[in-house]
């Protein structure tokens, strides 16, 4: 028991105030331990050590995975945390992204997962038997290999068969909640590299017919539910996405020109980014199959970038009369699939691979489920401050443009730089297929951060319920 007490204390002296909560919920517990649990001893980069009992450790998870920082050359903020480990991307890769019932439609989320983990796995060099764990993304569920999406992917990609799977779903944020996970298991030493990713095709999310598996009445109208649709409405508010999004408009002031305005922009963002290359770095191409043989699709098939300011002015509102939010300002239903690996500092040294960008805070919060859009504002708020850095540090900023007034809602809420906030075009350009768009957004972020000679980038999204999601990342030497 002794050594379980000198365990807690030096724990107790690292963690953060939320996992000292932890702490003190397990002391009330602890009475009913039978046995001393064996001490470890590690120190973190930068001369700082930490102590922790192994075993004690691991029942935080997944909150214990940041220690304070003691040290004020590597940070301003008292408060600022680290990730018990050094967790690194060493690959970043996705698919074009196709619009609804386009080039992708007949793909799978679980092909379309599979063709972007390859080529994550090729372009790091990442041989499938140095993958100790697989964890996707996935919302809609939308074909009938859905639930097993992980494992599937895993599977088809060579992963040994022991290796683990996990299908992660956090709405618009599935993508970055396998990133996510994979950190925590880094963290915790469950795992050395992981496999992670987010997929989606909203292009197969069937049609349902409820109350019928055990008989219906004589003469009951059975309807069909549009599962897409039932997934894009919060019904514990019985409200669509689209009217949080109204909600914010009105909150913030934004107008229909403000947001046809920006919509406009970030077509034009994607052009200029697409003509000049900058996604080839991170894109997977395609081969699918035509009648007269093969075509190879190696862009996103959604964008409008010969949209006009005139032609999406003539566009009526979709939610509310007189609102700000059209098909042209929205995001785009459609299809793709993202993957990212992460290892450890470990694991990079052992199979000589090349480290892209450092994993250097993330953070998860809730709102109010009627102006869910605004997530990414105390999701970031919350990263920046677990990193001890602000927005001046942040050479790239991306928010998920789920609606144009959600999106611009943030940017005022948080005073973003619309320089360097979505430079390559967002959502509502490229399309938002849910599970997706957080591997989409981390992947251009690692690649253009790079490229641009920057340091750090944080990338965000809003989720449908009322949360959002952030990751902040640090460019590799």
């Amino acid at each position: 028991m002794a050594t379980i007490l000198r365990c807690q204390d030096s724990c107790e002296n690292r963690l953060s105030n939320y996992v000292a909560l932890a702490v003190s919920r397990w002391r009330a517990r602890r009475r009913a331990c039978e046995r001393d649990l064996p001490t470890g001893r590690e120190r973190l980069k930068g001369g700082r050590e930490k102590s922790f009992c192994t075993r004690w450790f691991s029942c935080l998870a997944p909150c214990a995975v940041f220690v304070h920082l003691r040290s004020e050359t590597e940070r301003s903020s008292n408060d600022a945390m680290a990730l018990l480990r050094g967790v690194f991307i060493v690959s970043a890769k996705r698919t074009p992204f196709g619009a609804y019932g386009g080039v992708l439609k007949d793909y799978t989320a679980t092909d379309l997962a599979t063709i972007a983990a390859k080529a994550a796995l090729s372009a790091g060099k990442v041989a499938p038997e140095m993958v100790d764990s697989i964890i996707v993304g996935n919302v809609m569920q939308s074909s009938s290999d859905a639930a097993y999406i992980a494992r599937h992917v895993g599977l088809r990609v060579g992963l040994p068969i022991p290796v683990p799977a996990l299908t992660v779903n956090r709405l618009c944020g599935s993508g970055f909640q396998s990133i996510v996970n994979g950190c925590q298991e880094i963290c915790l030493k469950e795992s050395e590299v992981v496999l992670c990713g987010g997929s989606e095709s909203m292009s197969q999310a069937p049609y349902a017919v409820r109350n019928i598996r055990f008989g219906t009445k004589f003469g009951q109208d059975q309807k069909l539910e549009d599962t897409l649709w039932a997934g894009l409405t919060d019904l514990h508010i019985k409200t669509p996405m689209g009217v949080t999004a109204e909600n914010l408009a009105e909150k913030y002031k934004i107008s229909r020109e403000d947001c046809d305005r920006y919509a406009l922009k970030t077509q034009q963002r994607w052009k200029a980014a697409n003509d000049a290359g900058y996604f080839n770095a991170e894109m997977a191409p395609i081969e699918i199959k035509t009648k007269k043989g093969s075509q190879k699709v190696e862009q996103d098939e959604h964008p409008r970038p010969q949209v006009t300011a005139e032609q999406l002015a003539k566009l009526a509102p979709v939610f509310k009369k007189d609102g700000t939010v059209t098909a042209g300002n929205a995001s785009g239903v459609s299809d793709g699939a993202g993957a990212v690996i992460v290892a450890s500092e470990e694991a990079i040294k052992q199979h000589k691979l090349t480290p892209l960008a450092r994993i250097v805070a993330y953070h998860v919060s809730g709102c109010d489920p009627n102006i869910m859009g605004i997530g990414p504002v105390p999701a970031i708020n919350g990263a920046l401050k677990k990193a001890g850095l602000s927005l001046k540090d942040m050479d790239l900023v991306e928010v998920n443009e789920a609606f144009a007034p959600q999106y611009l809602s943030v940017e005022k809420d948080l005073g973003l730089d619309p320089e360097k906030t979505n430079v390559s075009g967002g959502a509502i350009a490229l399309g938002h297929p849910l599970g997706a768009s957080g591997s989409r957004i981390t992947a251009h972020l690692v690649h253009e951060l790079r490229r641009r000679g920057g340091k750090y980038a944080v990338g965000s999204a809003c989720i449908g319920g009322g949360q959002g999601i952030a990751l902040i990342i640090e460019a590799s030497a």
